[in-house]
């Protein structure tokens, strides 16, 4: 590669500086030369991110009064970003020295990918796969899966190919799309923003890649673990939000049936025989959302960055 087009890293930190001090580490061994990193803190108590500023003095430090969620806390970064590339990078994770070029010299040969993402590997456990793809989420079920997801690497996902989504742990697409469909979607708050993202840049043309030679490692642990009550409240209002914002005709209504007869009753019932009543209250305060707020209240999304954005 000849030419190093500036990439803008844009990660959020919410309460883990220590964590964000790894990763930004990690962030200054790598080969590629043209780069800024842009850490937005997203209204942690205190403003945590002082504890580390002095540390990293080339890293811009953005600090928010308010948590804005995943979205909105990105789209803060993305109007401070100076590169013709954003990649978005969650602060828990660690790089390989040799990622971020394979992804930009991807997508600099090919302008019709919109949205790229590394293979991404689970950080505790070695060669330990969590990311090589995706397929299609099932609009009526809402379900998909990602590639090599808990699979050891025997190379059996080393070809780049276009996929249906990225991976919001990390993911690098052109900055033009800002102006072309906007910032990110903030109501979700949490989950399912890299989907509703990357279903916008599609419906423009553009594909969504994955690239195995870039390789990131994700300190996310293999197991679920125990939901918490406010995972549950935004992973079952967004599923339908999600709906109401991607799908029409016939595959939503049957979507919303499937949501309604089998999905929702199936995990109610099971918080419910477990004594999880703060996770029934989740659900229900998650669905009761979708009755106080309209079509053209779910469908506003945010405006094209303007020219002092550029």
């Amino acid at each position: 590669m000849n030419h190093y087009p500036k990439v803008s890293i844009v990660s959020i930190n919410y309460n883990q500086p220590q964590v964000t001090a790894e990763m930004i580490r990690s962030l200054q061994q790598i080969t590629y030369p043209d780069f800024e990193i842009i850490i937005v803190d997203n209204g942690s108590p205190q403003h945590t991110c002082k504890e580390i500023e002095h540390e990293f003095n080339n890293v811009n430090f953005i600090y928010l009064d308010k948590n804005l969620g995943f979205a909105g806390g990105n789209n803060e970064g993305f109007k401070h970003a100076t590169g013709k590339y954003i990649l978005m990078l969650n602060n828990d994770t660690e790089v390989d020295k040799d990622f971020l070029q394979p992804l930009v010299e991807r997508m600099e040969n090919n302008p019709e990918i919109g949205i790229i993402s590394p293979k991404i590997y689970y950080f505790h456990h070695e060669n330990l796969i969590q990311y090589a793809g995706t397929s299609k989420i099932n609009h009526i079920t809402s379900r998909g899966r990602h590639y090599g997801n808990k699979e050891q690497d025997k190379g059996q996902y080393n070809q780049a190919a276009e996929t249906f989504y990225p991976h919001g742990a990390a993911m690098l697409f052109r900055k033009s799309l800002l102006k072309e469909v906007g910032l990110m979607y903030d109501g979700y708050f949490l989950y399912y923003e890299e989907y509703d993202f990357a279903e916008r840049v599609k419906k423009q043309g553009y594909s969504i890649w994955f690239e195995p030679k870039s390789k990131v490692f994700h300190k996310e642990s293999v197991s679920t673990g125990k939901n918490s009550p406010l995972k549950t409240y935004y992973m079952t209002r967004n599923r339908l939000l999600f709906l109401r914002r991607n799908v029409s005709g016939i595959t939503f209504y049957l979507a919303v049936l499937y949501f309604f007869v089998l999905a929702f009753p199936k995990n109610f019932i099971k918080h419910l025989l477990k004594g999880e009543f703060e996770h029934t209250k989740a659900m229900l305060n998650g669905l009761t959302w979708h009755f106080q707020n309209n079509n053209s209240v779910i469908h506003q999304n945010k405006p094209l960055l303007s020219k002092q954005m550029q």
